[in-house]
Parts: structure tokens; C-alpha cells; sequence
């Protein structure tokens, strides 16, 4: 075997930039802190997502601007929150946090973000939802896209 084909190297092998999907339930904060402490103990970098889904229908309704209005601030101030903690872990273990909040579909914005940084691995919690055993979980959903390491924190 040629030298660097294969071989492995002590503290170069693991990923170096590591995506962890939020969503402020149980699942989702200890996928956040196994994707914290795998990247401290990697060296590497965790960019934070946090996803609100969009309603659509609600603005078509009557109402639906003062409702679509509540839902910006209460996406606003759960983002926030999140960020804040995100913030303080990264500062307390010295490890490098990016928190980036979106809205849409979770599994087609956790895809976009994870190609647009080159994360080389991705962390999500597991659903607790009992419908995603008949329609597939989000960590399945990411998993067959196959284009990165999906772990997924019960």
C-alpha cells in the first residue's frame, strides 16, 4: 500500500464539519449535544439548524396575515433561544458554532444547508412522532439521500 492510500492517520480521520438539526424536542437538544462533544473531540465545526415548517394555508385564511405575523414572532424568539444556547455551548467548550435558522421543510432545507457547507456529517434526533413510522422519519429521509453520515440520538 502507497503512502496516504488508506492508511490511517491518528486525528484526521472524522468529520470536520458537522451539521445537527434542532428543533428544541428532547430528541433534537441531545442530538445537539452528541454533535457538540463529537466535535470537540474531533477538532471540527457544528453548524446549528433550526427549521420552522411552513403553514401555508393559514395566510389564506380569513385572519391569516395576524396569524402568519404570530408565527414570524414565534419562530423569531424559539430561533433566538436557540442560538443563545448554541452560543453559550460553544463558548463554554471552545469548540466553533454557526446558528443558522430557516423555514420550510425540514429534511429539504437540513439537505440544502449540509451541501451548501460541505458538512461531512449530519445529527439529528429521533422522531417521536408515530406517523413517521408509516411515511419515514426525517433521519430516514436523510439517510437515503446518501450523501452524508447520518447519526441519528434517540
Amino acid at each position: 500500500m502507497a503512502a496516504g492510500e488508506g492508511a490511517f492517520e491518528l486525528g484526521t480521520d472524522g468529520p470536520k464539519g458537522i451539521l445537527v438539526g434542532v428543533d428544541d424536542s428532547t430528541t433534537s437538544l441531545r442530538a445537539a449535544a452528541y454533535a457538540v462533544g463529537l466535535a470537540r473531540r474531533q477538532g471540527a465545526t457544528v453548524t446549528v439548524v433550526y427549521v420552522a415548517p411552513v403553514a401555508s394555508l393559514a395566510t389564506a385564511t380569513p385572519g391569516g396575515a395576524d396569524l402568519a405575523a404570530a408565527r414570524r414572532q414565534a419562530f423569531s424568539q424559539i430561533a433566538d433561544g436557540m442560538r443563545r444556547r448554541a452560543e453559550e455551548a460553544a463558548k463554554d467548550l471552545g469548540i466553533s458554532v454557526t446558528f443558522i435558522a430557516a423555514e420550510g421543510d425540514p429534511f429539504f432545507e437540513l439537505r440544502r444547508i449540509a451541501d451548501e457547507i460541505r458538512a461531512d456529517a449530519v445529527v439529528v434526533g429521533a422522531s417521536t412522532h408515530a406517523g413517521h413510522r408509516l411515511i419515514g422519519s426525517l433521519a430516514v429521509r436523510l439517510v437515503r439521500a446518501g450523501r452524508w453520515p447520518v447519526t441519528v440520538v434517540p
